[in-house]
């Protein structure tokens, strides 16, 4: 029962970011957080976690993240832990957990805080379509004539909301319900797995080759139990008779080096990652060109350092570099069988890593001190489309899967389950029973198709009626057309005049832009978060109840 000095919080989506942000707000609000009641509007039974990471998701879906390298501090006073101290399950350092054991830590997690009795929190599985500002506060609409309020403050960490199709997609769903053809997400992929059991023997088509593409992969084969042993495909015989991926770039991401040793050639010193923190920090505020030159004159001497220590040329990087920036993501070529086979090589240390191979790692590495100078900043909207053109571009390296799952793409490959002649934006036209792939003398015929592309965070895409509604009010504004929300440092929406929307936060992807480099698990328990939290104790008054 809230009390007369109670300061009422509402947080809209509560996945792993909200649940970041809650217990930030704990901390920083200390002996007052008896002072605060939380609402967490979150439609999933398991707040915290977040549809990506459910514990009741396909449990083969990995984490792209070693062991080694999750590192989201759990808060003051928590009794859970370190993921791999929770975890306790004989976890190597090297391996990749599954998303959904992630999934029960964080619930552990929201369950621990719940329980320390600090803030008052209270779970509400409903939807929330309408935010109204009134004279005692936010309002929150959960349906016609359900409202929820006053609040002081409201958080919304939405992750992605529905999104209206682009148009091939919107004209595949049109043939696909006059057809009788599945066009089918990626996830849940608990649902996939489910689904996939009536197409046994079938060609499956993969609309992108992203990570994405490596969970449906795995739930079309391991998932209908396949298995793997001494590197072959073992099949069941109930998984499609062939899967047919596609992007238009062609190529898949790049595994992380395989070990803590191998990996450890790619650190950058000490020096560099502060030359590196104080470039990041004044190219936010800089104009792009004085941007790119910051950066790359941090960047460029680290990666050089790395090329010359393996023994390699560094003489072509600054080559490299210069045409990254001109068009991230465009300078591999060749089959997608060869760059596959490259990855697994240089991932494994067995091949010299590329030039963009190192460029990559490198920029991994620096992933926090990137968001640590970039985001507090306040960014010229051609220097944020630059920079998160530029990091966005790197992901093929910095956000790779595992090399197992590499390997066991090239497994499926030799055994005849997956074939990657098509992958390289085929011609794809609709035939009366779904859709023909057409590339380089290569036909392919299938009834399903499974949409693997994540959608960008262009806030005019967005369809949820709670975030066109604050777009209709000049409340939610993209920084710059075909990114996201633009954003006081401290998380609070700025109108369309610039002016900042007190007691109303926003935090996520859907803020890129703004931020950077925001798809990111440490992003949800990061600064931002802090940051947050501290400006909702110094707008309010906190007196311990």
């Amino acid at each position: 029962m809230a009390g007369e000095n109670t300061v009422k919080i509402a947080v809209v989506g509560f996945g792993p970011r909200g649940l970041g942000a809650v217990e930030a707000l704990a901390e920083q609000a200390g002996a007052a957080a008896s002072a605060l009641h939380v609402d967490l509007f979150e439609p999933s039974s398991i707040p915290g976690a977040g549809p990506n990471f459910a514990p009741d998701e396909s449990p083969v879906c990995q984490l792209n993240i070693p062991m080694r390298d999750i590192d989201i501090r759990p808060p003051h006073g928590s009794r859970c832990g370190a993921f791999a101290d929770w975890l306790d399950a004989g976890v190597a350092p090297d391996a990749f957990s599954r998303r959904c054991d992630l999934g029960r830590y964080l619930e552990a997690r929201y369950d621990d805080l719940r329980r320390q009795g600090g803030l008052s929190l209270r779970h509400d599985a409903a939807v929330i379509d309408r935010l109204e500002r009134g004279d005692g506060g936010w309002m929150l609409r959960a349906g016609p004539g359900t409202w929820h309020g006053p609040y002081a403050e409201v958080l919304m960490t939405l992750g992605q909301p529905e999104v209206s199709p682009d148009k091939q997609l919107d004209h595949w769903q049109t043939h696909a319900a006059s057809t009788g053809a599945v066009l089918h997400q990626a996830y849940p992929a608990w649902k996939l797995q489910r689904d996939a059991t009536c197409w046994t023997g079938q060609t499956v088509a993969i609309r992108g080759l992203a990570l994405s593409a490596f969970d449906v992969i795995r739930v079309l084969t391991l998932g209908q139990g396949g298995r793997f042993e001494s590197g072959r495909y073992i099949a069941s015989g109930r998984e499609p008779g062939l899967l047919v991926p596609f992007s238009l770039d062609g190529l898949p991401p790049y595994p992380k080096p395989e070990t803590a040793a191998l990996d450890a050639r790619f650190d950058p010193t000490k020096a560099e990652t502060q030359r590196f923190a104080a470039a990041i920090s004044s190219a936010a505020e800089a104009p792009p060109d004085v941007a790119r030159r910051q950066v790359s004159d941090a960047l460029l001497p680290a990666v050089c350092r790395v090329l010359d220590h393996l023994g390699e040329a560094s003489g072509d990087a600054a080559d490299w570099l210069s045409k990254e920036w001109q068009n991230p993501g465009s300078q591999e070529t060749g089959p997608a069988i060869s760059a596959l086979q490259a990855g697994i090589s240089m991932a494994e240390g067995s091949l010299a890593p590329s030039t963009g191979f190192v460029f990559g790692q490198v920029w991994r590495k620096w992933q926090n001190t990137l968001r640590r100078g970039y985001n507090p900043a306040t960014t010229p909207p051609d220097t944020a489309s630059l920079l998160v053109g530029f990091d966005e571009g790197l992901k093929r390296y910095s956000y790779g899967p595992p090399i197992s799952a590499c390997r066991e793409l090239m497994a499926l490959v030799e055994a005849g389950v997956v074939t990657l002649d098509f992958t390289a934006d085929p011609e794809i036209s609709l035939s009366p029973t779904g859709w023909t792939l057409a590339a380089n003398g290569h036909r392919a015929e299938t009834s399903v198709m499974i949409d693997g592309v994540l959608p960008s965070p262009d806030l005019s895409r967005i369809s949820t009626p709670l975030v066109t509604g604050l777009i209709g009010k000049g409340w939610l504004c993209a920084m710059v057309d075909g990114l996201g929300a633009q954003l006081a440092a401290d998380g609070q929406l700025l109108d369309r005049d610039g002016a900042r929307i007190p007691g109303l936060g926003f935090l996520g992807r859907l803020a890129l832009g703004s931020v950077i480099a925001a798809d990111s698990l440490h992003d949800c328990f990061g600064q931002a978060s802090v940051r947050w939290a501290r400006g909702v104790v110094a707008r309010n008054a906190l007196r311990p109840e």
